[in-house]
């Protein structure tokens, strides 16, 4: 499952930013940041499966086909059910804001006619490719892990790990919900493309660091845990979404509540397979 999600994250989210850095992408036009998105979401199915099909082959899997299909409609298919919900719900209160239905179809055209077989395209390449070699020699029997203290468990280290990247962007992130929310206009991307490489070393460093305290601890399931230490960041940001939600706003009614947390969940989502791979 962890081969699955990677690269079209953060290929997706850097991408955008570089772009309206380098002004491309006017703040004026407020769809241009969601075309180019889906855009990039479409052309970058090669370097998924690419990446996806290698990692996979050197982890000696053998159900490549279902590592293919996970690659290709697992993240896009979650994302796409909660916006079809959300749409639904719009549809229902007669919102001038609904997307219409032949949009809904040229989406899923572009999914199933270009994202995916572009996908199915890099995964036939990264599965032709040698299978990347670790530097270091393993083990065949694993051996005891031994009594861990409080600070090298699992839920300490990934709690922790997310606090201080979430501290590089929780400032960035109430002019960015001003922006999506309070109908604000956002300019400053030369500072956000700044946050943002702040954002991916410090993740970096500090799945690094966690990572190393408890290998010297003698536990050896890095993994996952590697993942989830920087990924964590996601939860605060949820946190700090609903904290916005009571604080700032003044929604009422069950389904602006519902379309708030709706497309909130889509961009915690985003972000916790974003910051989970950062030390990629």
């Amino acid at each position: 499952l962890f081969t699955v999600v990677l690269n079209e994250p953060t290929d997706e989210c850097l991408s955008p930013v570089v772009l309206a850095c380098l002004g491309f992408l006017s703040p004026a036009n407020r769809g241009a940041l969601m075309t180019c998105s889906v855009v990039l979401w479409v052309l970058l199915g090669t370097p998924a499966g690419y990446v996806s099909a290698r990692l996979y082959k050197t982890f000696g899997g053998e159900k490549w086909k279902t590592n293919v299909l996970l690659t290709a409609l697992l993240c896009p298919g979650i994302v796409f059910a909660d916006f079809f919900l959300m749409n639904l719900i719009l549809w229902v209160e007669g919102s001038s804001a609904a997307i219409p239905f032949g949009t809904l179809v040229a989406i899923l055209a572009l999914w199933f006619g270009i994202s995916v077989p572009l996908t199915f395209l890099g995964a036939y390449f990264g599965f032709k490719k040698a299978a990347i070699e670790q530097p270091v020699r393993t083990n065949q029997i694993p051996r005891q892990i031994p009594e861990q203290s409080f600070f090298t468990k699992p839920v300490p280290g990934i709690v922790m790990g997310g606090i201080l990247p979430f501290g590089c962007i929780f400032i960035q992130l109430f002019f960015i919900l001003n922006s999506i929310w309070s109908h604000q206009m956002y300019y400053m991307f030369g500072f956000l493309f700044l946050v943002f490489i702040i954002l991916l070393i410090t993740c970096s460093e500090a799945t690094v660091l966690l990572c190393y305290f408890h290998l010297c601890a003698e536990d050896y399931h890095w993994w996952w845990r590697s993942f989830l230490t920087s990924g964590f960041t996601a939860v605060y940001l949820f946190i700090y979404s609903v904290h916005y939600f009571f604080s700032k706003l003044q929604i009422v009614g069950a389904a602006s509540t519902f379309l708030y947390f709706g497309y909130t969940l889509i961009m915690v989502l985003i972000f916790f397979l974003f910051t989970g791979e950062a030390l990629r």
